[in-house]
């Protein structure tokens, strides 16, 4: 297909119904256009279900060869029309629970929703998401938006970023060449948001209205981004999904990036040499070395000048409408390596983390005259969440967070309360209660080890789903959280701290800080130090 027919098909065709999401009256209809060009060419879509799909969108050029642990380039211009029904490639990993191990470092891609039938000029708001994996495994596959954007009428969009070694290695030589190292996942991150600024429209979408959402890392990297002065003006509205806002400074990671090489088999005092076989190594032994590669934020670096919980708590950051929440049990999720422990193992957990003060966790949280092989894990899973241990996901992390927030910007704050749902990975007996990851199927039906959790929904998780995508979808729209016959969500200041707790069967309901620091012992974990929370 030429140019010149790309624009007329554009231009010129009629739209299907979209009726079905309030978009267009139920009278219009004609075959939707799936052919839409961007900045570096024609991209062919598929559709399915009333959702225009385009997936594997380059926004980056390959960082191999000499672009390994560099800023991301641009991507290169392509003739004729790329097909984009399939998701591309993704990003190094080691095998988890977020996918298969993966080789390939062309993997810099975008994917697109769109409802059938939208017209360039439409100027749809656009939710963009994170995918999470704690900076080391996933990618923008994980969560497809045909849900969310079938049902609410926005523009969707998941992208890839570098991961583990390969987007977050810190290194003097690397530092030397470009001023700071060990942010490259994060900039990979602000090159995707920077091409939807630049294409969305020619989908549909409004560049000046994107709402950015993360989940875990994901929620981490939004997080990041509010502080960044690289990424203002990317985004309207922002939503933090379990994440939290650490960051460390460039020597730590320098030299844990420097062990990763002595790993790799690239020793030495010359960095330079250290640094070329680092990039003529294959990916493959770099993955193997990588297995106890821990990724992070490097702060006091053009990335990120100050620490992004600095920059939070000063005030800081883009002062835009906030959304952040955690689930009810998100140490559950952390805590299932502990089924199958007994009373010394929690005993000799607690020791590890209170010290003297063993025994005053214990009289909160003791061991039951009765108890199973899961006890521990349900034990050690309440003091993780409710701690904020987890870098601060949840519990009172939670509340900290959305205090500081909203000292600063409109917030709107939950914790997904739904504990009796499918779980993550069916483990006979094991309840994972509202774990961390466990809203993630509300929104996007994804799957988890091959196994579809949303099918498995009864009927008031379905009416869950569907109000907790409404509230996704009305963010995204306005920047509040409203939704017509649904509970009410007003500003976590609106009242004493209110949270809106996410339950199946219509129940969601609001609860003070009061009600949600008992719950949590909040009060108890402030006098702990190490803890995150303030």
């Amino acid at each position: 297909m030429t140019a010149s027919r790309i624009r007329t098909v554009l231009g010129g065709a009629l739209v299907m119904s979209l009726a079905v999401v309030g978009l267009l009256p139920a009278t219009a209809s004609a075959s939707a256009p799936t052919v839409v060009p961007t900045d570096k060419g024609a991209v062919r879509g598929a559709t399915s279900k009333g959702v225009d799909r385009f997936l594997g969108i380059p926004y980056a050029a390959a960082p191999t060869g000499s672009l390994r642990w560099k800023p991301p380039r641009p991507a290169a211009r392509w003739t004729g029309v790329r097909e984009a029904a399939d998701f591309g490639n993704p990003c190094p990993v080691l095998p988890s629970g977020n996918g298969p191990r993966s080789e390939t470092e062309d993997c810099l891609d975008v994917n697109v929703w769109r409802p059938s039938g939208v017209r360039v000029g439409a100027r749809l708001p656009v939710h963009v998401f994170i995918h999470g994996g704690g900076l080391i495994n996933g990618s923008g596959s994980q969560n497809d938006e045909s849900k969310l954007v079938k049902e609410t009428g926005v523009i969707g969009v998941s992208l890839n970023y570098r991961l583990g070694a390969f987007g977050f290695l810190g290194l003097p030589a690397l530092t030397e060449e470009d001023g700071e190292s060990g942010n490259y996942g994060f900039m990979d991150q602000q090159a995707a948001l920077r091409w939807v600024q630049r294409n969305i429209a020619a989908f549909g979408g409004d560049p000046g209205e994107v709402t950015i959402d993360g989940e875990s890392a994901g929620g981490w990297s939004v997080c990041g981004h509010l502080v960044s002065p690289g990424s203002r003006g990317l985004f309207a509205r922002a939503m933090i999904q379990s994440g939290s806002c650490p960051s460390g400074p460039q020597a730590p990671a320098e030299a844990a990036g420097t062990a990763f090489a002595r790993q790799a088999g690239c020793d030495g005092t010359a960095q330079a040499a250290v640094l070329d076989c680092l990039r003529s190594a294959s990916v493959g032994m770099l993955l193997d070395a990588s297995r106890t590669f821990s990724a992070g934020f490097v702060d006091g670096t053009g990335t990120f000048p100050t620490g992004v919980g600095e920059a939070l708590d000063s005030g800081g950051f883009a002062r835009v409408p906030v959304v952040v929440g955690a689930t009810r049990d998100e140490g559950r999720t952390f805590a299932a390596g502990y089924i199958g422990a007994g009373k010394e193992a929690y005993l000799a957990f607690v020791q590890g983390i209170a010290g003297a003060r063993t025994d005053e966790v214990l009289a909160r949280y003791p061991w039951p005259d009765t108890s199973d092989r899961y006890t521990a894990a349900y034990l050690i899973g309440g003091i993780m969440t409710d701690s904020g241990m987890i870098s601060g996901i949840g519990g009172c992390g939670l509340r900290s967070l959305a205090r500081t927030f909203a000292r600063y910007t409109p917030t709107y704050a939950y914790e997904f309360d739904h504990r009796t749902g499918p779980g993550l990975t069916q483990i006979p007996g094991y309840v994972w209660g509202a774990g961390h990851a466990a809203e993630l199927a509300y929104i996007w039906p994804s799957f988890n080890n091959g196994t579809p959790i949303a099918p498995l929904f009864n009927a008031d998780e379905r009416r869950l789903a569907r109000e907790m995508t409404r509230y996704w979808g009305a963010f995204t729209k306005t920047g509040r959280p409203a939704v017509a016959r649904q509970t009410s969500w007003p500003g976590y200041h609106s009242g004493n701290g209110l949270t809106l707790s996410l339950r199946a069967g219509g129940r969601s309901a609001l609860i003070d800080d009061d009600r949600y620091s008992t719950e949590h012992q909040c009060a108890f974990w402030e006098t702990m130090p190490g803890t995150q929370h303030s």
